[in-house]
């Protein structure tokens, strides 16, 4: 086996170093016209990170410009951990949280678009800060498109292969056949619909930094908001709600099916067996969730509507879809503590955990398409026992898939509820109780935020213990590289140089 091409592994250390020392920059520039007081501390973190970033990259200047296999996957995992170490200084140097293990865990939260956080009063933060903490968000999430979409096919990671027919290729009705302009595309989708979206919330009554904000994150399925009450704060104003839940379903489709859309190809999109299902699913537990807090006369809407807006089937309707999409998609926004919405919806929420968006979103968890796969695979499996000479293919869009992806989409599944159960023992060996553990891990691998028992939409995770949250911040870390890329890194045979 060829030694590993170090040089090129640290110059890319270095650009994103300085990536996110610019964006920090962005973050200062916003202390200053807020004047929150902390505007030399971020700055002193931005120009330590520049300088960083830049001094790797002059040293490793003369590297061979040429990434193999193994180079790709450290590249993407020691990446998130660059970005999160960097991207904790604002926290550390302002002193808003004090502390390595909390400013880690909410840096890496942001930057995997988790939205799991420590703290407890969210509002007495500098606005600069609250800036900052999205922007961790904003960057991740378009950090993993640009790897699923260009990076991940190429190494063969989790099935990801199936819509590398969807970006680069040389097929003439590929998204873009040169990695680095599917980039420019998608990062230009992802830039407009956050402007879009920002403009529409300032119109519907947000003010200017909050909707800033609450953009940054709804794109990016991260969730951290600048209020307490995250975006029940506005249940008085369900126009916002229905903005950002319009939002969270554009964020958690396959962003190469917005390019369609903006090229008017609505058929293709149509057509798209993954959207179909994610539709089916968004709109089917929706609906069921609506009509149980509809019905169910021991849920009261008056606790969540403060007044009642719109009628009490407008309420739950609302309050049921948002939810429902901020678990599929991994946002995590909260309008309301859905934990406490009867026995049967608790468990609802739980299952939706393991959905997970579109593949070639910025959404986490398992994603929609393994889920088809593997229910077509074993259907075939089925006919299989009955016709044992028969060629019966898994079929995706019209078109015969690989074995091999078959295999390895199953391997994924096997990988990612062992990685749960062992996450959930780990966090139970600590101290935490059953409900809290089972679905604090789930919530950590699937990157959604609000979990359930202590770790519910209306706690903090500020209590655990310093083990579980270290030990949460790696689960949201494979949990967001498709396992593979993180955990193969674990094996010796990957460090061998023969």
């Amino acid at each position: 086996m060829p030694k590993l091409n170090y040089k090129i592994i640290f110059h890319l250390m270095g650009l994103l170093l300085l990536f996110n020392g610019g964006f920090m920059l962005i973050a200062a520039l916003v202390s200053f016209l807020a004047k929150d007081g902390v505007g030399l501390e971020v700055s002193a973190a931005a120009l330590l990170t520049a300088f960083a970033g830049t001094l790797l990259m002059f040293m490793t200047r003369g590297h061979e410009k040429i990434v193999k296999k193994r180079e790709g996957y450290i590249i993407v995992t020691f990446g998130w951990l660059f970005m999160s170490l960097s991207g904790m200084l604002p926290y550390l140097f302002t002193g808003a949280i004090p502390g390595v293990a909390n400013a880690f865990f909410e840096t890496i939260s942001g930057y995997t678009t988790t939205g799991a956080t420590i703290l407890t009063d969210i509002e007495a933060l500098p606005k600069s800060i609250l800036f900052w903490r999205s922007t961790t968000h904003w960057i991740g999430g378009m950090g993993i498109i640009v790897l699923a979409i260009a990076i991940l096919p190429l190494l063969g990671i989790g099935g990801m292969q199936l819509f590398a027919a969807e970006a680069p290729g040389p097929s003439a009705d590929k998204l873009h056949p040169r990695i680095t302009d599917t980039a420019k595309r998608l990062w230009l989708i992802y830039v407009s619909f956050t402007v879009i979206e920002t403009i529409l919330l300032k119109l519907a009554g947000m003010s200017f930094f909050d909707a800033v904000n609450h953009a940054l994150s709804t794109l990016s399925t991260g969730g951290f908001s600048t209020k307490n009450a995250s975006v029940a704060y506005w249940n008085d104003k369900p126009v916002i709600q229905y903005i950002i839940t319009f939002f969270m379903l554009l964020a958690g489709t396959n962003f190469v099916l917005s390019y369609f859309a903006f090229k008017g190809k609505i058929q293709k999109i149509l057509k798209d067996e993954e959207f179909r299902l994610y539709m089916a699913f968004v709109f089917g537990f929706g609906i069921l969730v609506s009509l149980v807090m509809y019905f169910n006369a021991d849920l009261s809407l008056s606790t969540i509507e403060h007044p009642m807006v719109w009628g009490k089937a407008e309420a739950a309707f609302r309050h049921g879809l948002f939810q429902v999409l901020a678990v599929i998609t991994t946002t995590g926004f909260v309008t309301a503590d859905y934990t406490m919405w009867t026995p049967f919806l608790t468990v609802i929420f739980f299952g939706l955990m393991f959905l997970g968006g579109s593949a070639g979103s910025t959404s986490g968890g398992i994603k929609v398409v393994r889920h088809l796969l593997t229910i077509r695979n074993a259907i075939v499996e089925f006919k299989r026992t009955l016709h044992p000479n028969a060629i019966l293919p898994v079929r995706y869009n019209a078109k015969s898939v690989d074995r091999s992806i078959i295999f390895n989409i199953l391997a994924f599944f096997i990988l990612y509820m062992l990685s749960w159960i062992i996450g959930a023992s780990v966090l139970a060996s600590m101290g935490l109780d059953f409900r809290t553990a089972l679905g604090g891990s789930a919530s950590a691998l699937g990157n959604v935020g609000p979990a359930f028992g202590g770790l519910s939409p209306v706690d903090s995770y500020g209590w655990l213990p310093i083990g579980a949250k270290w030990w949460m911040a790696f689960l949201m870390l494979i949990g967001r590289l498709e396992l593979f890329t993180v955990l193969i890194l674990l094996t010796p045979f990957f460090w061998r140089n023969r």
